[in-house]
């Protein structure tokens, strides 16, 4: 059986282009929906609802405007059901930035980037109660100078986060309601961006092996740390 998957698997790989060593996880990449490198000023199809984004040195760039007293936020119209986002980040000063997946109505999941830390983790999705946001993991990071590679995996009820070699994976009912809006968000000045990728995806056929291999939800999860300068208020995500 498991050789069975695995053939499975790397005969999916080589119909869409894609290299065995990119190791799937939770999901097999497939057809692409969206590409972009992000090399362009930034217009339609994306939607800024908050924020500065501009073409700086080939990339896109967003950046927190004070004015708004809200993160910076910007996002595609996409509808959603299994797919994997891929994307190429650089910090450029933000004290954070995230790939937020929004639901029909308010937020489903997210992966938080601070320079010191990574967190995978489902959003609130009513924010006035009874629902909570669950952290699946959040690992220490030393995210300094240079491009770094994220990856988000939603198939099902599962969600998977990578960012560089920082792996994790969480599961709710939520997220087996259509999911939309896929978008950036930066908290600061400012976060670059580039050579992003959403394709559509199926279960890995070897998901159960490779969970065996990662952390358990809730087994990783360090402190957040107080952002300098911050009050002791909750600020609502992005």
């Amino acid at each position: 059986m498991k050789h069975n998957a695995l053939l499975t698997l790397t005969l999916a790989l080589a119909a869409f282009g894609l290299r065995a060593e990119d190791k799937p996880l939770l999901a097999v990449p497939g057809k692409v929906i969206y590409e972009s490198k992000l090399d362009a000023a930034p217009s339609a199809p994306w939607k800024a609802a908050k924020g500065k984004w501009e073409l700086v040195d080939g990339v896109m760039r967003g950046a927190e405007l004070e004015a708004d007293k809200h993160g910076a936020v910007t996002r595609l119209p996409n509808k959603l059901q299994n797919f994997v986002i891929e994307y190429e980040f650089k910090f450029a000063g933000a004290r954070s930035t995230s790939l937020s997946i929004n639901a029909i109505k308010d937020h489903m999941a997210r992966i938080m980037i601070t320079p010191k830390s990574v967190a995978i983790q489902k959003d609130d999705n009513d924010h006035e109660g009874p629902d909570k946001a669950v952290v699946f993991a959040r690992f220490p990071a030393e995210l300094g100078d240079g491009w770094h590679k994220v990856r988000l995996e939603m198939v099902d009820d599962t969600m998977l986060g990578k960012v560089d070699d920082l792996v994790a994976w969480g599961a709710n009912d939520l997220f087996k309601t259509e999911k939309a809006a896929p978008g950036f968000t930066v908290a600061g000045q400012s976060v670059d961006f580039r050579n992003l990728t959403i394709r559509e995806a199926t279960l890995n056929p070897a998901w159960e092996d490779v969970k065996a291999h990662l952390p358990k939800p809730g087994e990783k999860v360090a402190p957040a740390a107080t952002p300098k300068g911050k009050g002791k208020g909750k600020k609502k995500a992005e």
